[in-house]
């Protein structure tokens, strides 16, 4: 099986930054969030973390502003917590996967619906 180090790295940032997340991260701004993914270039010096959330549009931008103002934070912490050389300089992005999927699964509904009658 070919898993390449940026990989492992991908699913342990996932795991310690959600946990951070939930436990550590005391700012307003960030709501309810659910990291969905972490992006890992080869060579390990960045991550993109992509994370979900249920709620309007303000808060989306506040709560991407307020992740994206305790990367630092977070990646210092994750210094203290992994033993590796270089810890990743760390990028929020919103995942609009579920939105989309949403979105298409009411088009299919739709759909079938006027198909049934």
């Amino acid at each position: 099986m070919d898993y390449k180090r940026a990989d492992r790295v991908s699913d342990l940032l996932k795991k310690e930054i959600a946990e951070m997340l939930f436990r550590e991260i005391k700012d307003p701004r960030i709501g309810f969030v659910t990291i969905t993914g972490v992006k890992v270039s080869n060579d390990l010096r960045f991550a993109k973390v992509f994370f979900s959330l249920v709620g309007t549009h303000e808060e989306l931008e506040e709560t991407t502003a307020g992740l994206n103002s305790a990367s630092s934070f977070i990646k210092k912490k994750l210094g203290k917590r992994l033993r590796m050389r270089h810890i990743p300089d760390i990028v929020f992005k919103f995942d609009n996967s579920l939105e989309y999927g949403s979105h298409i699964d009411s088009i299919l509904r739709d759909l079938n619906k006027t198909v049934q009658d």
